[in-house]
């Protein structure tokens, strides 16, 4: 099979095709010259090119001593010349020396051939695992390029050629392609062409095919011109509360999989994690202003009686059949009131469920404070996507301990380090060293890490990382000093298995693999309380494993290994 390629103006080139299967197609080995062990056939022609070479050599000498011509062989002379050259044409072929190739198998100056080969590989990639052979499915062969495969544009038809030119001269907005046109692809691929002509920039390498962009109009992105691509590994299985769970990271961080990996392979061989959901509650928290401090101190007082609470709740609830009002803290300052609302949200992340809840509380409370002048639905007393210690302290959204005894073989044979040693170094450096710091939640190695691989495989909004991650790893030597007990404490992990991102396919596909997908109808709540765990879980695997190669001295020599590209830097950046 052929196929033409070409960049910019050069000469188009030929690629020819092959299609190899390995079990029925064997490629010939000079070693494969006679059907002996590799030993004993290297043997056999290293003897006889010695033997025929010194054979010729004494011949030779003899005749030039008796003055015979040296260019009249008799048949011992042919014979001996003869297995001289296939010795030496085998050794040099054994030895790999390129140039001793058949020239029928040299491609000419416009075609080359590429082989495609079925992965020879039977298991999986990672070394932390151990589990039988999987079944292999059956083999489909496949096109593989040595150059970066390039997506072909088709050019704008004379249509879409119209409507370019209006986006690009400002009389039709770009935001408004979706609702004009109807089809949120030919829209995504308008504006792109649009934007690339504005902008003089090419987006080649930014995919646009191959996604649903009618998945994600009115609630994922707007104005879309593509997607970008993010590699998934697994790590696990992870034994968290009695099940297995295969944790999907999305991370462009090399080493983040594996030492996860290696994390949750020490956890099982201890017989597993246990986890403890402590809270489940989302929180929003509007600032309202008064015209002195009397009256947002009486307001203060009347959110807090426990006489009002159920009015308080009955109209909060109104606004969805999961949000349920749990608590409502109020603080002061001058003359603003900061209420913080916490509510239950199922198996959703809940922020614009509290977020009704609370308007449906603040258009009530007008009646009996007029002189109230909401500034804002959020004032930061919540508080979403940034540091904070009130979530440190309250938490927000799932507040889940986990926690796992660590035996001390394992700790030396896969951890590579002693009780010890990890137990002096979290003090050190998660505890003193993140003190001393100003840490706030940051008591930890890298849980972030761990919590943005899950949240952006499984539909998770990316930027509650911040809080999500806030985190307090421990390390206490048990049993006279012999095992390990390692906990993580994470007391704001905001997730949810419904709305937002987690509709995606991708994503989607990601809670599925872990058994959490969608809304579970028998338990509400229940999905996103186990995504929570498992995050949870996940963050104590890596926490285990990279304190282990910090205290053995492994973390630079690991990350040189696994976060460092084998291609030709100068190369690629000349292309």
């Amino acid at each position: 099979m052929e196929r033409t390629t070409g960049k910019g103006g050069n000469k188009p080139m030929k690629t020819k095709v092959k299609f190899v299967d390995n079990e029925e197609t064997k490629v010939v080995k000079a070693s494969d010259a006679l059907p002996l062990p590799l030993y004993l056939t290297n043997v056999v022609f290293f003897t006889l090119f010695f033997s025929v070479a010194y054979f010729l050599l004494t011949s030779w000498r003899e005749k030039i001593r008796s003055n015979t011509p040296l260019h009249i062989l008799n048949l011992s002379e042919l014979v001996s010349i003869l297995v001289l050259v296939a010795s030496f044409v085998y050794l040099l072929g054994f030895f790999g020396i390129d140039f001793v190739q058949t020239p029928a198998l040299k491609d000419d100056e416009e075609e080359e051939d590429i082989v495609v080969q079925e992965d020879a590989r039977v298991v999986p990639c990672g070394q932390a695992l151990e589990c039988p052979v999987p079944q292999i499915a059956p083999k489909v062969a496949q096109k593989v390029y040595d150059e970066r495969p390039v997506t072909e544009t088709p050019p704008p038809t004379a249509e879409d050629e119209e409507i370019i030119k209006a986006v690009v001269a400002g009389t039709i907005p770009s935001y408004s392609l979706e609702s004009k046109l109807g089809d949120c692809k030919r829209a995504a691929s308008i504006r792109r062409e649009a934007l690339q002509r504005v902008t003089g920039k090419s987006l080649e390498g930014l995919p646009l095919e191959g996604f649903d962009y009618e998945s994600i109009l009115g609630q994922c992105c707007e104005m879309p011109i593509g997607y970008v691509t993010i590699p998934v590994g697994i790590a696990g299985p992870l034994m968290l509360d009695g099940r297995e769970f295969s944790v999907p990271m999305a991370t462009t961080e090399g080493c983040l999989v594996a030492s996860t990996n290696r994390g949750c392979k020490a956890i099982n061989l201890s017989g597993g994690a246990s986890s403890v959901l402590l809270k489940d509650g989302m929180t929003r928290a509007p600032v309202v202003r008064f015209n002195s401090a009397k009256r947002a101190a009486e307001l203060k007082f009347f959110m807090e009686d426990p006489d009002n609470y159920e009015t308080i709740s009955m109209v909060f609830n109104k606004s969805s059949r999961f949000g349920r009002l749990q608590t409502v803290k109020c603080a002061v300052a001058g003359k603003n009131l900061y209420m913080r609302f916490c509510c239950s949200t199922g198996d959703a992340m809940g922020m614009n469920m509290v977020s009704k809840g609370v308007q449906n509380v603040l258009d009530f409370l007008q009646n009996d404070f007029p002189d109230m002048d909401v500034i804002g639905i959020s004032g930061n007393y919540c508080s979403d996507k940034k540091p904070a210690a009130v979530n440190w302290i309250e938490g927000r959204g799932k507040s889940v301990v986990c926690e796992a005894v660590i035996k001390g073989d394992i700790v030396t044979k896969v951890l590579k380090t002693n009780v010890a040693a990890l137990v002096e170094l979290n003090m050190l450096k998660n505890l003193t060293g993140s003190a001393i710091a100003g840490a706030l939640g940051g008591f930890n190695a890298h849980a972030s890490n761990i919590v943005s691989a899950v949240y952006l495989a499984t539909g998770q909004d990316p930027a509650q990382n911040i809080e999500s991650s806030h985190c307090i790893t421990m390390m206490e030597a048990i049993n006279d000093g012999k095992d390990l007990h390692v906990s993580v404490t994470m007391p704001s992990i905001e997730v949810g298995t419904v709305g937002g991102g987690t509709q995606l396919a991708s994503q989607s596909a990601c809670l599925n693999l872990l058994g959490v997908k969608g809304a579970n109808r028998e338990a509400p709540g229940s999905n996103a309380r186990q995504l929570a765990s498992v995050v949870a879980g996940a963050v104590l695997a890596g926490e285990l494993s990279l304190m282990s190669a910090i205290a053995a001295g492994q973390l630079v020599k690991s990350h040189m290994k696994y976060n460092r590209s084998s291609k030709d830097v100068t190369a690629v950046a000349s292309a």
